[in-house]
């Protein structure tokens, strides 16, 4: 439930209580004050939730074959082996899903975030990804590369710096729209594109050191 809605019961109560207990001698200015202040809050609560359809979010369940949440990536799926994507399958999305969104990156990168992977517009009626997903702009499928930090299209593998492992998150969202995105885009321009559009999501998690 958004949280504007749990949040209006509350707010009410105390504007009201806090109106009884003015004294006679209080301005309507100070009335006025706290309706606004106790409104100003109830649009906070409306907002939050911000990228997501109406705040609702279901779970999808994303998993590889390759190896389990927390688990440790193959080379193959590495710039030390043959830097395939690794296959991923989910569950079925809530109805209303028009198109899924893919992200995967590793917060554990040197100076920021580092991002391998973008994707977007991935048939609504898809369950799964093979493994080495073509890093073609467009797919046959209509399903759409962005450009990752290697400053090509498609899947780039985890190529950590020796030492610890790295974690690398693959994210991946049903949407209610397919996305006015032309190939090429940035995990930004993704993110902002998804924002209002999301009505589940789905995380994987995998390690990966050299």
């Amino acid at each position: 439930m958004p949280r504007c809605v749990i949040l209006m019961p509350t707010l009410i109560s105390t504007f009201l209580l806090n109106r009884g207990a003015l004294k006679m001698d209080e301005t309507k200015d100070s009335i006025k004050l706290t309706g606004c202040l106790l409104v100003a809050l109830f649009f906070f609560g409306c907002a939050a939730g911000g990228s997501t359809k109406g705040g609702d979010v279901m779970t999808l369940s994303l998993k590889s074959p390759a190896f389990l949440n927390e688990g440790d990536i193959p080379q193959k799926h590495a710039c030390d082996g043959a830097d395939l994507s690794p296959a991923l399958n989910w569950n079925d999305p809530p109805a209303g899903t028009q198109s899924f969104g893919l992200i995967m990156d590793d917060p554990d990168a040197p100076g920021s975030t580092w991002v391998h992977w973008v994707l977007y517009n991935v048939p609504k009626q898809a369950r799964a990804l093979p493994e080495g997903v073509p890093k073609d702009a467009q797919l046959k499928d209509g399903s759409r590369h962005g450009r990752n930090d290697f400053k090509t299209l498609g899947y780039g593998g985890p190529c950590p710096p020796r030492g610890p492992a790295h974690r690398y998150f693959f994210k991946l969202y049903a949407l209610d729209a397919n996305l006015d995105l032309a190939p090429g885009a940035s995990k930004a321009d993704l993110e902002k594109a998804m924002k209002g559009h999301i009505l589940a999501q789905g995380q994987l998690m995998g390690r990966y050191k050299r």
